[in-house]
């Protein structure tokens, strides 16, 4: 099983999730991450470290969020490991609980941060 990050993370883009990651197991694009579904042991630390609430075990994604399981899995493979926490964006919390930001997912290569490791796939 995974876990999947859902359309609530899109702009708010919190790595709280990434800081108890034990396998590495989160991407980070431009406003959003991804958790690699390969890489995930279902180890659930990350869902109740999610400010904006947008990870899902597999089992309880909702029904209006499925396609974000093809979703993570296509920008995991393109996007760099992050394995520490970063700072949010200035305006997440203006962004956290706005729905249906799908429309503003940025999928083009992120900015390297400090704690986005290319080399790890």
């Amino acid at each position: 099983m995974t876990h999947v990050v859902t359309d609530n993370c899109i702009r708010c883009k919190y790595t709280d999730c990434v800081e108890v990651c034990p396998v590495d197991c989160f991407h980070e694009g431009p406003n959003f991450l991804a958790i690699d579904p390969e890489e995930c042991i279902d180890c659930t630390l990350c869902i109740p470290e999610c400010p904006a609430e947008a990870i899902f075990a597999e089992d309880d994604v909702p029904a209006d969020q499925q396609h974000f399981f093809e979703i993570n899995a296509r920008l995991a493979s393109r996007w760099p490991v992050i394995d520490a926490m970063i700072e949010a964006p200035e305006d997440a919390d203006s962004w956290n609980g706005v729905p249906d930001k799908l429309g503003l997912l940025d999928e083009g290569a992120p900015e390297p941060s400090a704690h986005c490791n290319p080399k790890k796939r």
